[in-house]
């Protein structure tokens, strides 16, 4: 089994290795909590889930109910400061995460943790260098990462299958909007939704983006969006990466047909695309029409694999003693560049993202 101590003379966190699996405590029973619980459920021979925290209890019993974890408690310091947990999984709401990552990290735990860090560079910076002080792993939610058609792209724009890569486009809408009270506490469409398309982004073309270019946001779902929470729930950025090229990343709120993921990167040599996941490969003709079922309908579904091998790779990295893969300054790029949109969508204006940080 995996034991972090704490060096007095460094107070660093070091590790010991074993074969019995990492002992893990869940904080937040939620929606991505469960997606979570379920896939290490599955992988009992690397991981236990030995508690759960969340909020409201009644949430957390159920979860530990379904998923047969031995406690669950209400006060997410329990988990963090049981001698019991050796890594911790953070999903509870965005603005409990920078708190919860400090403690983790001075309590010695090993750390995932949905985005974002926070929505405060500032914080952000403090809990990278509490958890670098602590000699601990942090890994961030970007699922889309594992999924097996995106890390394709990745693969054939690195390995140079379609030359030198000229343009990128993301199409990202969801099936619907969520409920007003979480869009009030989202931090908005750029750094809610559109933080994981500027994750892509990086990830796909391999290069880092160093120009907003433009930015334009509406509000044509649903007025109420923007009368009750301020919020945009449309948007298109443009924006300019380091190798040179130029890409696009479109945002929706709602789509009438489900859930829509889509990338293309075009280059010298060719292009490489993905499209939608759908339930079956079924195309019915008949007199009238040719069509097929809807997409799969959301993130649940479509990144059902994606998240099960995101946790397991940050369960591997912890137990070979691996660097993982997705670090806080991954969690920590979007956020600037979700500041640079925002600013470049209200300014009206070209942001070069050094520039934009240099007046933060």
């Amino acid at each position: 089994m995996l034991r972090y101590t704490r060096n007095p003379s460094t107070m660093k966190a070091t590790t010991q290795f074993s074969s019995s699996p990492v002992r893990i405590g869940v904080i937040g029973a939620g929606r991505i909590g469960r997606v979570h619980c379920a896939a290490l459920s599955r992988m009992s021979n690397l991981a236990q889930v030995v508690m759960i925290a969340d909020f409201v209890e009644q949430a957390a019993q159920a979860a530990a109910k379904e998923f047969r974890i031995p406690r669950s408690v209400k006060d997410w310091r329990e988990v963090v400061h049981s001698p019991q947990v050796d890594a911790v999984i953070i999903c509870s709401p965005s603005d409990t995460h920078y708190e919860i990552i400090v403690a983790a990290a001075r309590a010695g735990k090993q750390i995932f943790c949905e985005k974002p860090i926070d929505y405060d560079l500032g914080r952000i910076d403090d809990a990278l260098a509490e958890v670098r002080r602590a000699g601990v792993q942090m890994q961030i939610g970007f699922q889309r990462r594992f999924d097996a058609n995106f890390r394709r792209v990745r693969e054939a724009v690195s390995q140079g299958e379609i030359g030198q890569p000229y343009t990128l486009h993301i199409v990202s809408r969801d099936p619907a909007p969520p409920p007003l009270a979480y869009l009030k506490q989202s931090g908005g469409l750029f750094f809610d939704m559109m933080t994981h398309d500027f994750d892509m982004a990086r990830f796909a073309m391999g290069s880092e983006i160093v120009e907003v270019v433009s930015a334009a946001g509406a509000n044509l779902v649903d007025p109420e969006i923007g009368q009750q929470a301020g919020d945009i729930d449309t948007a298109i950025v443009t924006l300019r990466f380091a190798n040179g090229a130029v890409g696009t990343i479109e945002c929706c709120r709602q789509a009438s047909y489900g859930y829509d993921q889509r990338i293309e990167v075009h280059g010298s040599k060719g292009s490489v695309s993905i499209g939608n996941n759908y339930p079956n490969n079924a195309t019915v003709q008949d007199g009238q029409s040719v069509h097929r079922d809807l997409p799969l309908n959301f993130f649940m579904d479509r990144y059902r694999d994606a998240y099960a091998l995101e946790m397991e790779t940050f369960v591997r990295c912890l137990m070979e003693g691996k660097p993982v893969p997705v670090t806080g300054e991954d969690g920590r790029v979007p956020v600037v560049l979700a500041y640079a949109a925002r600013t470049s969508m209200k300014e009206r204006r070209v942001v070069r993202i050094g520039e934009f940080m240099s007046k933060l």
